[in-house]
């Protein structure tokens, strides 16, 4: 490769550091790993106060308005939940060393497929403080290194974090560059995007803007965790109390977060139930774009000043705030096709009691979680047992939905002979 600037040398020191103890990390024993995993949950709890200070000097420096501040700000019940995911993580077992296949060849050869770790992974992300923590957790209990690349906006959250990482790493005489925060500039996520020597893969978590940046910049392979455009389609025959909660859930129960409702698809005989559908959406204020015929029944059910007229920009929007649209199909057919020109592939569901309805939505909506009379708030590591995430993968290649354990290993061949040689 052709020599680097000496401008850039520190980042490229700083890259080899987290490879060589990636190395010394695959050494480490589970329960080892799992003590560690403990005490940094512990920690985090102990320094509750110490975490939040630092996360108010990142939201001061943010409008309370902006829909990233949600994910930016930390509490202590968000900090207890992210200290049980990491105890979460240590009592799961660890893929690390499973023979996924093993065979032996008439010729005496022994060969096994076994899980390793990926070696050193790269994460940027934005505005998510908790990323720090998930990601770390996660990689650790594979043998993997972690470089973090977080943006300024949570700029002393994320070092706040990573101090108290360190601290623990530093008490067991852990190289503690197996987990790395790099500077907030734009400058580091570049030259990590081309940090072929040293980083075996990398994954960008937050807008779709910085998803395609990644994407199309990185020399390092990527696997994308996609925006999420998430439908929920209201089938005619659908249970009208069920569809209420589980559409209110999906809007309102955290508007940031990527699994949340985006547009609401009703099929022309359920119109007539949409004022009940939305009556909880009214107590929340949550704003709400709906066509035509949606519009007419809901123009005098709905606040005015939270009701608009949805035009064509309203389709195909992550509006990670309080904001839904509203779209009247004619049947399941309609409702497929509009999911398959706007849906981003991450999360949709249906609701249904026709079985018939359901399999057919199943079968023909592509996308990494597809629900039938469930809220999709449910898409996320932990909800689905995996102790935490790193990430929503919208893509097929090597892996998809939530991302975790399983995820941040490959495998190698282990082959054992007895003096064999090939003619």
């Amino acid at each position: 490769m052709p020599p680097i600037p000496t401008k850039m040398k520190t980042l490229e020191n700083t890259f080899q550091a987290v490879q060589t103890a990636s190395r010394e990390l695959v050494s480490l024993s589970a329960e080892k790993i799992n003590e560690i995993l403990v005490e940094i949950a512990e920690i985090a709890i102990e320094k509750t106060d110490f975490i939040l200070s630092q996360n108010q000097k990142d939201l001061e420096r943010m409008d309370i308005n902006d829909p990233k501040y949600d994910r930016l700000l930390l509490s202590k019940e968000r900090i207890q939940g992210i200290a049980q995911d990491i105890r979460n993580v240590a009592d799961l077992k660890s893929p690390i060393g499973e023979i996924l296949s093993k065979k032996e060849l008439d010729n005496g050869l022994k060969i096994s497929k076994v899980r390793v770790p990926m070696g050193v992974i790269g994460i940027i992300y934005e505005a998510r403080p908790n990323v720090s923590f998930d990601v770390f957790s996660l990689c650790f209990k594979t043998n993997n290194a972690c470089i973090l690349k977080g943006g300024s906006d949570a700029e002393f959250s994320n070092a706040a974090i990573v101090s108290l990482i360190k601290e623990v790493l530093n008490k067991h005489a852990i190289n503690s560059d197996v987990v790395t925060l790099l500077p907030t500039d734009r400058k580091a996520t570049a030259e990590m995007l081309n940090a072929t020597d040293y980083v075996d893969i990398i994954i960008p978590r937050g807008s779709q803007g910085l998803i395609n940046f990644v994407r199309d910049n990185a020399k390092v392979p990527v696997i994308e965790t996609g925006a999420g455009i998430v439908h929920t389609y209201f089938d005619a025959s659908g249970d009208l109390a069920k569809g209420t909660a589980i559409v209110a859930n999906a809007k309102t129960r955290r508007v940031s977060v990527c699994n949340a409702l985006d547009c609401l698809l009703i099929h022309e005989q359920r119109l007539s139930d949409l004022t009940a559908i939305t009556q909880p959406l009214i107590a929340k204020e949550t704003e709400i774009f709906a066509d035509k015929s949606a519009f007419q029944i809901l123009e005098n059910n709905y606040p005015k000043e939270k009701l608009f007229k949805a035009d064509e920009s309203h389709f195909g929007t992550e509006f990670l705030s309080n904001k839904m649209a509203i779209k009247t199909v004619k049947n399941l057919t309609d409702a497929l096709h509009h999911i398959a020109k706007y849906s981003s592939k991450h999360s949709e569901a249906i609701v249904a009691e026709d079985e018939t309805v359901i399999e057919s939505y199943f079968n023909n909506v592509d996308a990494a979680a597809v629900y039938a009379n469930s809220s999709t708030a449910f898409t996320d590591g932990a909800q689905f047992g995996l102790g935490a995430e790193i990430g929503i993968s919208t893509q097929k290649l090597h892996a998809r939905g939530p991302m975790a354990l399983e995820e941040i290993t490959t495998y190698k061949w282990i082959v054992r002979g007895n003096g064999q040689v090939r003619d």
